[in-house]
């Protein structure tokens, strides 16, 4: 089942994990938005640097969580099923805001959750 995923800290840098999640979320046959901070692509993935404004099943964050803060109010209006929380991303008061919102919090590794096919 394709979940429609935004990938918010897409790097066009192979040795990133936002990088490799792109690739492993289209080979799993997700339609897969990648954000970042310019303008690239992944293996045929346009990186965007204009914010969505399209429906998500799933955000899966690749932001420190200091970053993340002028995300909170633009993740919350796109009101996504959840949001991934990659190693490094932990951030209990965005993760407050998008329980309160009934938004499903994820910790966890969206690599890991693809290779072992809970994604």
């Amino acid at each position: 089942m394709d979940k429609k995923t935004l990938v918010v800290g897409a790097s066009p840098k192979p040795d990133r994990y936002s990088y490799e999640a792109v690739v492993r979320l289209k080979h799993h046959g997700h339609s897969v938005y990648a954000f970042g901070l310019q303008t690239a692509e992944i293996m045929g993935v346009p990186i965007h640097t204009e914010w969505p404004s399209e429906e998500f099943h799933t955000v899966t964050l690749y932001l420190n969580p200091m970053r993340q803060q002028e995300f909170y109010s633009k993740i919350i209006q796109l009101n996504p099923k959840r949001v991934i929380f990659n190693p490094g991303t932990e951030n209990q008061q965005f993760m407050e805001l998008l329980r309160k919102q009934g938004i499903e919090v994820e910790v966890a590794c969206t690599l890991v959750m693809l290779s072992l096919g809970n994604y």
